[in-house]
This record gives structure tokens, C-alpha cells and sequence, in this order.
């Protein structure tokens, strides 16, 4: 049961968004620019390391739901986002994820154990300085997130089914698109 009064129709971060939009939207914003946005990583790429990074943090809704996600940006493979959470580095991906993996994961553990050496190890593999800078900011945004989510106790589906939909919703209308979404619920719950 949330600490707080939340909408028991909105899971996992939906509920304490519709609860204070005004903090939904900035946040709603950074997940736009960072997991949806074509830029220095892919999709896949960007929803498997909050994936990742939640896993870490063990907050079941987000890495439910970023896995999802990936997921469906891997035309519905959900085998590897598992093998990714499980142990990465023997994971079917790229040399260069798992380098940004590693950092997402010191990132996770704190900031300042990221090496000189895991940022040699990345750029050995061909990641750009931009997607080091996203790898970090990702996984230090995920650690935010998570406990945002974990910290007002909100409530996650049991179902895999909702996940499946909501990644779907997610790749076609983005992160701003479900924040509309969101709000549009929590208004007309309140009856306005």
C-alpha cells in the first residue's frame, strides 16, 4: 500500500505522477530526451541499461517495465533482456554495451567508482564521448526513478500482459505522450 494517497488505478511511477504533475512533467521530459529520443544510443540500447540499472536497484516496476520496453525495440526478445539483468557480460550483446553496462553498474553502486579504466574500456569498443555521458546520466537518473518509485511504495501489476502493452504504448507515443496520458486519468478521477 503507497505511504501517500495515490491513484489505485496508476501503477509503479504513473500514481505519484498524476499525484504532483509538476514534478511529473521535468522527469517525464529527461525520460523523453534519454530512452525515446533517437540520439547517441538506440532505444534498445538506452531501455536496457534503466532496465539494467533498476534490476540493480531491485525495483520491480521499472525493471519490469523498461525491459518491456527493450523488449519490444528487440522485436519482442524478451530471452535478452533477462540475460542482460542475469549476468551481462555473457549476454548476446555488443562488446560496447557491455562496457556501458559495466559503467551503469559502477554508476548504480556510486558515482565515483566509475574507472578511468571502464571509460578506456568503452571508448576501446567504439563508444563516443556523448555515449558515455548518456550511459551515466541514464543510470543515475534510473537510480532517482527507482527510488522514487520503491520510496512511496507504489504498486506494480503481477501480469507480464500490462507490461507488454504499456512498452508498446511507450515506442509509439513516447514518454511525454504517456504523461499525457496520465494526467488525462488523474483528472478525470477527480472529476474534473
Amino acid at each position: 500500500m503507497p505511504h501517500i494517497k495515490l491513484s489505485a488505478e496508476l501503477p509503479g511511477i504513473r500514481g505519484p505522477f498524476a499525484f504532483r504533475p509538476e514534478t511529473a512533467k521535468p522527469m517525464s521530459e529527461l525520460a523523453e530526451v534519454l530512452l525515446h529520443t533517437p540520439g547517441s544510443l538506440s532505444m534498445a540500447d538506452s531501455e536496457l541499461i534503466a532496465t539494467f540499472v533498476s534490476s540493480r536497484n531491485d525495483c520491480h516496476y521499472c525493471q519490469t517495465s523498461h525491459g518491456a520496453i527493450a523488449a519490444y525495440h528487440l522485436g519482442g526478445n524478451e530471452q535478452l533482456v533477462l540475460d542482460v539483468k542475469r549476468d551481462f557480460e555473457n549476454a548476446g550483446i555488443s562488446d560496447k554495451l557491455k562496457a556501458l553496462l559495466n559503467i551503469a553498474g559502477r554508476v548504480q553502486q556510486g558515482g565515483k567508482l566509475v574507472r578511468p579504466e571502464d571509460v578506456e574500456r568503452a571508448r576501446s569498443h567504439g563508444a563516443t564521448d556523448i555515449e558515455i555521458h548518456d550511459t551515466v546520466l541514464i543510470a543515475a537518473a534510473f537510480c532517482m526513478y527507482n527510488r522514487y518509485v520503491d520510496g512511496l511504495a507504489t504498486w506494480a501489476p503481477a501480469d507480464m500482459d500490462s507490461y507488454r502493452q504499456r512498452a508498446a504504448a511507450v515506442s509509439e507515443n513516447g514518454y511525454l505522450g504517456i504523461l499525457a496520458t496520465v494526467t488525462a486519468q488523474a483528472a478525470g478521477s477527480k472529476g474534473e
